[in-house]
Order: structure tokens, then sequence, then C-alpha cells
């Protein structure tokens, strides 16, 4: 079943996209299934879910960190840490300073829609937020992610996907240094066709592909 979901999706996205698969819910053999089926980008949203399946996965497979992540567990995963999606606080960041070896290519989380049940910072306050990091070595800020509201009206989802897509062209000339902003992190089982349609790089899929929970 995940090989068949998997080619269904690459066939609708194209090269246009990376596909994360959304594991945060499934087993290691579900993911070792995935990974058998063509996939290498897997999603997980705890630390504790991300060391279990950084472990499990061949060494080429890329684990995305995609939840809110808590300073105090920054050093928990830092050794393997390479794409975190959810970059919205100085101490987050200088907790990667701290800990990690190496880069880590980070998208800045922005909570478009206003919902107060959403992580990410306000579309007004990115551009400071970005001045803060330019000093940091060991991030490479690479675009802007957001989650679209659970909501039936497509036209809403439409609308803050094109306003992220709009941000990211708009701070996109202001690229230097650390800070080379290019890719979108949006979509979800949901919605993805709608934010391929504003320019999505990265979309994050979890039952599409993996099956319910």
């Amino acid at each position: 079943m995940i090989r068949e979901n998997y080619t269904r999706i690459k066939e609708e996205t194209g090269d246009d996209a990376t596909i994360i698969a959304v594991t945060k819910y499934h087993t290691v053999e579900e993911a070792l299934e995935a990974y058998d089926a063509g996939i290498r980008d897997f999603g997980e949203n705890r630390p504790e879910g991300f060391r279990e399946k950084r472990e499990a996965l061949p060494a080429d497979a890329n684990v995305h960190f995609i939840g809110t992540l808590q300073s105090r567990k920054v050093k928990l995963i830092a050794d393997d840490l390479y794409y975190l999606h959810s970059l919205d606080r100085e101490s987050v960041a200088k907790k990667i300073e701290q800990y990690s070896d190496h880069t880590v290519k980070c998208f800045i989380q922005v909570n478009v829609s206003g919902e107060d049940s959403k992580h990410g910072l306000a579309p007004a306050d990115v551009p400071g937020f970005l001045g803060a990091l330019r000093d940091c070595e060991k991030i490479e800020v690479i675009g802007l992610m957001t989650m679209a509201p659970n909501t039936g009206d497509r036209q809403l989802i439409d609308d803050v996907f094109r306003r992220l897509s709009e941000l990211n062209r708009e701070l996109s000339a202001e690229n230097g240094g650390n800070i080379q902003i290019s890719e979108l992190s949006m979509g979800m089982s949901n919605d993805y066709d709608i934010a391929l349609r504003h320019g999505a790089t990265f979309v994050r899929i979890g039952s599409k592909i993996m099956g319910s929970r």
C-alpha cells in the first residue's frame, strides 16, 4: 500500500517538490517499508521518534524534524539534525549553535493564519527574527514553513499558501550569508495540491502515503 501511495503522489508532484513521509504515528517497520518503496525523506515531530527512526533507517535517509522543538531537547537530536522545519525562537537557535557540530538547514515557521492554536511567527516579525540569526554559524535559513487551517474551506487554505509564497519572495531579495531563502515547506495530505500551485518545494504527507492511524 505504501509503495502504491507514494508512486501516485510522486506522479502528481513530479520533480517540483521533495516528498516527506510523515511517520510520527507509525512504526519503525512501516518506515522501513516506506524506505524500500523509494522514500528517502521522513518527518518526525518528537525527539524520541526522531531518534528511533534515525537509528533504524539507512544512512542515506533524511529525517526531518517537523514539530515544535523545545530548546531543552535540542541536545537530544543535535548530532543528527540536518533539517528543522519549525524554527521560530532564538532560544532554539542558540541551542543549535551550542550543540550542533554541523550546519542545520532551517525553515522559519510562520503563523500566516494567525490562529492561537498554531506556533510560528507573525509574518511582520519574520524580518527581525532573520536579523537575529545572521550571526549564527550552525544555522542556514533555507525557506519558510506554514500550516494551513484545518478547514474544508479551500479558498482560505489557498490564501494562506499564497501569502507565504509572497513573503518568501519578498524576503529572498535580502538573501546573504546564512540567510538563503528559496524553499517553501507547506502542504499536507489534505491540501498539498494547493500548496504545489503556490510553489511548495517540500510537502509533508502522512496518511496519504503511510495510511491512517
